[in-house]
């Protein structure tokens, strides 16, 4: 079951890293403007993927989510034991680093669950709730989590530990969503005062993000 998600994130994050190596070719610095440290900007937002998944207070979420708003996108699962946690607690001190600006610029977290099968709506709530009472959780059918994730370039796969359980590896990227599209990325490892940093940047490019 695990074999499709895995055969289209190869192929996503092929096709991503061949976008990355555009990106950095031909998005060279603008004279007085201060690139940013770790993210990748785009030169032009990429379009979102076809979304339609259901948020943790188990309503419908599509692509509408991100009209008007800027959100930080990271794909991840309840039960990771390190990459996950440690992701989003260095968001949540991103977000309080961004608190002063307009409304309009501040950021949105959205966790995008990988592991449908074990991450539904109310466990999502309450695990991305623990490190920010305004984080957002997405999760979905085993096919919508593929399209997203393949959309984004974000590789997956269930990996078996015994004959009971099992984890999920995934590619650990944070997405700068705009109004536009997908407007940058940010590889790991993640610092808040980096992510912040270069969040500033981004939107700064991009305008007010109304």
């Amino acid at each position: 079951m695990a074999a499709r998600p895995l055969l289209i994130g190869v192929v996503a994050i092929v096709a991503f890293a061949v976008g990355l190596f555009v990106a950095r070719t031909l998005l060279r610095p603008t004279a007085g403007v201060e690139p940013p440290t770790r993210a990748t900007l785009f030169p032009e937002p990429r379009p979102l993927p076809a979304i339609a998944l259901t948020d943790q207070d188990g309503r419908a979420l599509d692509a509408g989510f991100f009209a008007g708003h800027w959100t930080l996108v990271f794909f991840g699962f309840t039960q990771c034991p390190d990459v996950c946690p440690t992701t989003l607690a260095a968001l949540a001190r991103t977000k309080a680093a961004l608190e002063d600006l307009p409304p309009a610029q501040r950021p949105r977290v959205l966790l995008v669950s990988v592991d449908p099968e074990r991450d539904r709506p109310a466990i999502l709530a309450g695990y991305v709730r623990f490190f920010d009472p305004s984080f957002l959780a997405a999760t979905g059918e085993s096919a919508a989590i593929a399209t997203v994730a393949a959309g984004f370039g974000v590789p997956y796969a269930k990996v078996a530990l015994s004959a009971d359980a099992y984890t999920v590896d995934h590619g650990s990227g944070i997405f700068v969503v705009g109004p536009g599209g997908i407007t940058a990325y940010s590889s790991a490892p993640h610092d808040a005062t980096v992510l912040a940093h270069d969040y500033r940047l981004i939107v700064a490019r991009h305008g007010t993000g109304r």
